[in-house]
C-alpha cells in the first residue's frame, strides 16, 4: 500500500519519497509476476516491462463533485464552503489516466492527506 500512495503522491509532485518503484512492490492481486530479479514476466513467461517503468501516469482522487453557476463559482474565495454529493466517509473513486481503477479512503500519512485503496475495480 505504502508503493502506491507514493506513486499517488509522485503523480502529484509531493516528494513523499524517492523510491523506485518496482513490479513486485504492487498489490498482491496485481497481475504481475517478477522474475526476482526486478523483471517482469507476463502468464506466458516472456514480456518485459521494464521500458514503461518510467512511463508518467496521472492520479487522481476524486472526493466529491459539485455543480454552481458561474457567478458564485466566480464569488468564491479562499475560506468559502463547497459542498460535495460524497458523504463523510463514503469511498472516494481513484483514476488513472482518467479510467476508474479503484475506490479508496481518505487517510492521513504523516501530515499529509492521502488515499488507501480499499477496492480495485477489474475490467
Amino acid at each position: 500500500m505504502a508503493a502506491i500512495m507514493a506513486a499517488m503522491a509522485r503523480a502529484r509532485g509531493d516528494k513523499m519519497t524517492d523510491k523506485k518503484l518496482q513490479p513486485d512492490e504492487l498489490a498482491d492481486d496485481a497481475p504481475l509476476a517478477t522474475d526476482g530479479k526486478g523483471k517482469v514476466k507476463s502468464a506466458s513467461g516472456g514480456v518485459n516491462l521494464e521500458a514503461v517503468y518510467d512511463v508518467p501516469v496521472q492520479v487522481s482522487a476524486v472526493l466529491g463533485k459539485t455543480r454552481l453557476p458561474i457567478n458564485k463559482l466566480l464569488a468564491l474565495k479562499r475560506g468559502d464552503v463547497v459542498e460535495l454529493d460524497h458523504k463523510v466517509g463514503e469511498a472516494v473513486e481513484i483514476f488513472v489516466n482518467d479510467k476508474l481503477v479503484a475506490k479508496g479512503e481518505v487517510v492521513i500519512s504523516g501530515e499529509k492527506l492521502a488515499v488507501t485503496m480499499t477496492d480495485i475495480i477489474k475490467s
